[in-house]
């Protein structure tokens, strides 16, 4: 956290919001329970509640539909909140939507080519629901499934537990996968996903979150002039399905290079074949650090206008950066304003995609007896 969102969060303690700052000699004050409302009803009846947490000036709210984010609120540098994360205020919007906004995403994120793959010499074949491959996990991903929600309070921390299990055979998977997703506002503010899953026969697993991201708040416009940093000197270009080649292309003297912060719309109507395959940035990032035993800072993303700083740490070796391409002005936020092309992005931290067809990207696959783990921190200052 950086030093002048301790001055924005301890103005926002003036109206009654905890204070707590990174590495401050007071004790932290405990974590703020989660409060669960009633969002909807489902057409067979099952209702969806949404969690709304507070903790370290971060406001999240949480559906038990899909794992989604449904609200994000972070201050400005003057310490005015606003949802910076893209969505709906109603349950029928999400459960007829396509854009996965805010989406909990499994059983594996991204695209698997023509919705196949083999493992241990057994071919697969998924759920196709993006032209003729797979897309986070097929027509019923983990973006469709009532998640069991369990609050809790941990010290200075608060969160939830999100629990759901995947049928053997579901979306054409193989194996009973049991998945656990962990969020937690930390007494700094910052939102942490931990992911853990098992399996009960070998299977293929990537999860992700993704939420689209507009620092100026919802409904406020074009991303474009937001800076983005990026640890990754080398993307996988994709064909015109959005499969990657297997080529680790280098992004010096591209428009994909983002090693030094650029703004977002610097390059992206350069006509650079990529950028017209894709309609904009729609691309795995090769982080330069791989793998990794612990979360490490990959992406700084920052909005000008209102101060607002994303910085997100992760274990995966890649980050899919989505410039919000698809976005056609069909869509109202909750702001009451439609969404168009480029009015949000996401970051999704995750392995490569098509990872089970290409031998030379880390591999997702999960045996019995191993737990996948996985975890990314969003950092916020203004």
């Amino acid at each position: 956290m950086e030093l002048n969102r301790r001055t924005v969060i301890a103005g926002a303690a003036a109206a009654g919001l905890a204070a707590t700052t990174l590495g401050s000699a007071a004790e932290a004050a405990p974590g703020r329970r989660p409060v669960k409302e009633l969002f909807g009803t489902l057409a067979d009846g099952t209702k969806v509640y949404r969690w709304s947490l507070e903790n370290g000036g971060t406001r999240l709210g949480v559906l038990s539909y899909g794992g989604i984010v449904q609200s994000l609120e972070i201050p400005d540098r003057h310490g005015r909140y606003a949802n910076v994360s893209l969505g709906y205020d109603d349950l029928a919007s999400y459960a007829a939507g396509t854009t996965y906004f805010g989406a909990t995403i499994g059983r594996y994120g991204n695209r698997i080519a023509r919705g196949r793959f083999s493992l241990d010499g057994t071919s697969y074949q998924l759920s196709v629901n993006d032209g003729v491959n797979s897309l986070h996990g097929g027509a019923k991903g983990f973006n469709t499934k009532v998640w069991d929600v369990e609050p809790f309070v941990s010290g200075p921390d608060t969160g939830l537990r999100l629990h759901c299990t995947s049928a053997d055979g579901e979306m054409g998977y193989p194996g009973t996968l049991r998945t656990k997703v962990t969020f937690t506002l930390t007494r700094h503010g910052d939102w942490r996903i931990d992911y853990e899953a098992t399996t009960d026969r070998p299977t293929v697993v990537n999860l992700t979150n993704h939420t689209y991201y507009n620092l100026a708040g919802e409904g406020s416009g074009s991303i474009h002039d937001h800076e983005l940093w990026l640890a990754a000197c080398r993307f996988t270009p994709p064909d015109a399905g959005l499969i990657p080649t297997g080529e680790l292309a280098p992004v010096a003297g591209t428009p994909f290079d983002f090693t030094r912060p650029k703004p977002i719309g610097r390059d992206i109507r350069t006509g650079h074949p990529q950028l017209v395959t894709a309609k904009g940035y729609d691309h795995n990032f090769v982080l330069d650090k791989g793998v990794t035993a612990g979360p490490e800072h990959v992406v700084t993303l920052r909005d000008p206008g209102s101060g607002r700083t994303l910085k997100i740490f992760t274990d995966q070796p890649g980050v899919q950066f989505y410039s919000g391409n698809f976005l056609d002005g069909t869509l109202v936020g909750p702001s009451g304003r439609t969404y168009r092309q480029g009015d949000g992005l996401a970051l999704e931290t995750q392995h490569f995609p098509d990872s089970p067809n290409e031998p030379s990207f880390p591999s997702t696959v999960l045996r019995p007896g191993r737990t996948y783990r996985t975890t990314t921190i969003h950092s916020f200052s203004a």
